[in-house]
């Protein structure tokens, strides 16, 4: 039975995508789920999503983390690395800005335009297509050069203070900088000087 295999392979906050769920139709599926959801064991986040329903401690009704929609979909999809958090969230998650995002911002593979915003269950997000793909071995690089694009508009913070936390930043994240090099000409030439002001030229040479 379908809700079986649900309950035993999904977590009550984990999002349940039709196109992964077993089954030789895929109307079958989908027919399926439908009742799940009319019989309440199941929620819809919204055509193809679902999750599973739940009470919270307080007695209200369980909601499905964003976050672990946005991970699963765009960041690690069919269990391979995809995707990365970038823009002001990224720069809030590392220290350096205290500006609480308005949106989540990804840069992704699964991105089908260059530029495409959401609404899921009231939070907004923004899909990025990549420069180029990403990839389990260049994730990081990636992300740190997107970074340096826009550090110097999204920091609050500078000089030395701003110099400490780059590195820890690159340590946190492992970034190699060989991998670095080999992306950085596909990013506009003011990362050159942001790498530079971040004190971390050194690493490229």
């Amino acid at each position: 039975m379908l809700y079986d295999y649900i309950l035993k392979n999904y977590e009550k906050d984990e999002p349940i995508f039709l196109s992964e769920l077993p089954g030789d139709s895929r109307d079958y599926v989908r027919q399926e789920m439908k009742k799940l959801v009319d019989d309440g064991k199941l929620e819809r986040l919204f055509n193809g999503v679902y999750y599973l329903s739940y009470t919270t401690i307080l007695g209200t009704k369980g909601k499905m983390s964003i976050d672990k929609y946005v991970d699963k979909k765009f960041i690690k999809s069919n269990g391979r690395v995809t995707g990365y958090i970038t823009g002001i969230q990224l720069a809030n998650m590392y220290g350096f800005t205290t500006q609480t995002p308005a949106c989540i911002e990804v840069c992704s593979n699964e991105a089908t335009t260059k530029q495409r915003k959401l609404c899921i269950d009231g939070r907004n997000l923004i899909v990025y297509k990549p420069i180029t793909e990403i990839t389990k071995e260049n994730q990081t690089a990636l992300q740190f050069l997107d970074l340096m694009t826009t550090i110097d508009k999204y920091s609050e913070i500078s000089g030395n203070l701003l110099r400490m936390k780059l590195k820890e930043f690159v340590n946190i994240l492992n970034v190699d900088f060989s991998i670095v090099k080999r992306y950085i000409a596909l990013f506009p030439d003011r990362v050159y000087r942001n790498i530079y002001q971040g004190g971390l030229m050194g690493e490229l040479v």
